[in-house]
């Protein structure tokens, strides 16, 4: 051990500083719809936790086009394990996610402008309106969605630090 660690060094740095794109994740009802993308665009990352447990790590799609945000999940019969997908928003913003036309159960992970978790939401599958809103708890500038029951399995929780590098 001895030497600093990735969080220390840099080479792990905190979301704030890497906030490069907007996010949704469906069309709330009332919404208009997003304008036509001609291409499927996202990006590979790693968001990496800081837990009372030790260090974390969830290989995640970025959506960095108008349709990917709004799609989000919708339509995935299977998210395989350690996977996810990150929504980032370049700054806080009340953030709110619905399950329609998700067919697997989902947690997600809210964080703040310090790279810090404030909430964790589990959410069901809805295939017709109405379908549940689940807000964040306050302003937000990242979340991340997951399999139910990854967070407790490795240990996350409401305050541990969030970060982002490239894969």
């Amino acid at each position: 051990m001895g030497g600093p660690t990735a969080w220390q060094d840099g080479r792990v740095r905190p979301i704030a500083t890497l906030l490069a794109a907007t996010a949704l994740v469906a069309p709330l009802p009332g919404c208009g719809p997003e304008p036509a993308e001609t291409a499927r665009a996202t990006s590979e990352a790693v968001l990496a936790f800081a837990t009372a447990h030790g260090p974390a790590e969830l290989a995640v799609t970025v959506a960095d086009s108008p349709s990917e945000r709004t799609r989000g999940l919708a339509g995935v019969e299977r998210l395989p394990e350690g996977e996810g997908m990150a929504f980032l928003w370049p700054e806080p913003v009340r953030a709110r996610f619905w399950m329609k036309d998700t067919t697997i159960p989902l947690s997600v992970a809210f964080w703040d402008e310090r790279g810090r978790i404030v909430g964790i939401v589990h959410m069901e599958p809805c295939m017709a309106e109405p379908c549940p809103i689940y807000p964040a708890p306050g302003p937000v500038v990242g979340a991340v969605e997951v399999n139910q029951g990854w967070f407790d399995r490795h240990g996350v929780r409401v305050g541990d630090a969030v970060a982002l590098r490239d894969r």
